[in-house]
């Protein structure tokens, strides 16, 4: 697949940093030596955790080299290494892992959250956030539009979507033997959005890259344009002119 685009990701900065903004404000850690942010793109996560914890070595890591590149421009004092989440190992004597939107693009990633949390010291903090909206509209039309049209067939499409994340009942079984401490959270933002076009922009910088990844450029403007139109249908204007993008995400913290 296509890397990530950093540009794309970073047009809605502000919606995007608001979930691991929630997220740090509940991790139960006053000071921190080694902080790692899992999944870091393009460092928005990470600078709030070099400014909830000055004194600490907070280290970025991802697989994207386009969201490395604008970390380091963007945080130039931090370390950022590119590794992926599925057969990287934190270092010892790590206090905090945050993952702010990685997690759900693993395959079998609840296997790799028990192994992350395992690995870390007693009293040491796994804070993860995950998008939990493959049932939203906006997720459902990406695989509607992709079963009809000339693009119909594609195998790549076939497997573009993202499976739905286990209930958060799940996530407490799963991780509830290994730690002292456990929070899980689901919250629904309402993302105000100028209009249907800018719901399908913030999409290009995440769920619709694999789908468009599998086109070439002319039919996935095609795509993008079938897309497009079924979200009009769905996401009525407001009062304002403006629509309303319900984003539902699951927060974990667990302490070790």
């Amino acid at each position: 697949m296509a890397d990530w685009n950093a540009n794309q990701y970073l047009m809605f900065e502000d919606e995007r940093t608001r979930p691991p903004r929630d997220l740090i404000a509940q991790v139960p850690l006053a000071r921190a030596g080694r902080v790692i942010d899992l999944g870091c793109g393009p460092g928005n996560s990470t600078e709030l955790l070099v400014a909830r914890y000055p004194d600490a070595e907070v280290i970025g890591l991802d697989s994207s080299p386009n969201m490395l590149l604008q970390a380091r421009e963007r945080l130039p004092r931090c370390t950022f290494i590119q590794a992926d989440l599925v057969s990287w190992i934190p270092p010892e004597r790590t206090d905090l892992l945050f993952a702010n939107a990685s997690f759900q693009w693993l395959p079998d990633h609840e296997a790799v959250l028990r192994r992350m949390l395992q690995a870390l010291r007693p009293g040491g903090v796994m804070a993860v956030q995950m998008p939990d909206n493959v049932n939203e509209p906006a997720l459902a039309l990406m695989s509607q539009v992709a079963g009809r049209g000339p693009w119909a067939g594609n195998p790549a499409l076939a497997t573009a979507a993202r499976a739905p994340l286990p209930r958060p009942q799940a996530y407490y079984d799963l991780l509830k033997p290994h730690c002292s401490g456990l929070d899980i959270w689901r919250t629904i933002y309402m993302h105000v959005m100028a209009g249907p076009e800018a719901i399908v922009e913030w999409f290009k910088g995440s769920a619709l890259r694999p789908f468009l990844c599998a086109l070439d450029p002319a039919m996935g403007e095609a795509f993008l344009a079938a897309y497009l139109d079924e979200i009009k249908q769905h996401y009525g204007a407001r009062i304002d002119g403006r629509v309303l993008l319900p984003f539902p995400r699951v927060f974990v913290v667990a302490v070790r």
